[in-house]
């Protein structure tokens, strides 16, 4: 079943706690960390993700977009963040940075901007929960989806099948109604989806919607056969 991860960037940050309960029923909750030097936007961190984590039941999904990733990002598993994703662009040792998270207890993720190939990192996936596919640069929310983004979403779900690997597979940045079909037949499982959900007149009605379209496209893909 397709996992549907609000982002809380789309929120509004004066009613977090209050925000995250008006999508129950959401597998995860999307939180962008941002620190205006890896990425031209600066938004939330520790803290918040600290307090946002004893305000509601819907694990943290966090995803960094920051430097010395190798730095920073165990403290997000201490605060509380069940899935924690850095940046390959971002990270010296990538391989030591997932095993730290795994041994906090957290689940390991990498993200890959849109211009960074996945063939590089084959080798690494083994050692990842999830891989996360810019669907636009990363920085802000509300940005048109970048459609050509998809043959590389199918390469990656080829390479997940071909290690035969249980490894999440999802996608941020432009992600509604009109296009998370295409996510899902290319080969995504895990969406982020910002303003498509807090947009919405009833946000929680919004992520059942989309998860109801992203599990028809995904019975209908061939990569999903037999999955």
């Amino acid at each position: 079943m397709a996992q549907i991860n609000p982002s809380i960037l789309s929120a509004d940050f004066a009613r977090l706690a209050e925000e995250a309960k008006a999508v129950d029923g959401a597998d995860w909750l999307h939180v962008d960390v941002m620190d205006n030097h890896f990425v031209p936007n600066l938004t939330l961190g520790v803290p918040i993700v600290e307090a946002l984590s004893k305000a509601t039941d819907t694990p943290l999904d966090c995803h960094l977009m920051i430097e010395d990733a190798d730095r920073w990002a165990p403290q997000y598993v201490e605060a509380g963040a069940g899935s924690v994703t850095f940046h390959a662009e971002a990270a010296a040792a990538p391989v030591r940075l997932a095993r730290e998270i795994r041994a906090k207890g957290a689940r390991a993720s990498m993200a890959l901007k849109p211009a960074t190939p996945i063939e590089p990192y084959e080798d690494l996936l083994p050692e990842l929960d999830m891989l996360l596919i810019m669907t636009v640069e990363p920085g802000f929310g509300g940005q048109s989806f970048l459609d050509i983004m998809l043959p590389k979403i199918r390469r990656t779900r080829d390479l997940i099948s071909k290690h035969g690997l249980e490894l999440w597979l999802q996608v941020d940045g432009g992600v509604s109604a009109t296009t998370i079909e295409r996510c899902a037949e290319a080969g995504a499982d895990v969406f982020v989806a910002g303003s498509a959900v807090y947009g919405a007149q009833d946000p929680a009605q919004a992520v059942r919607a989309l998860r109801e379209k992203a599990d028809a496209a995904t019975a209908a893909a061939p990569w999903a056969c037999g999955h």
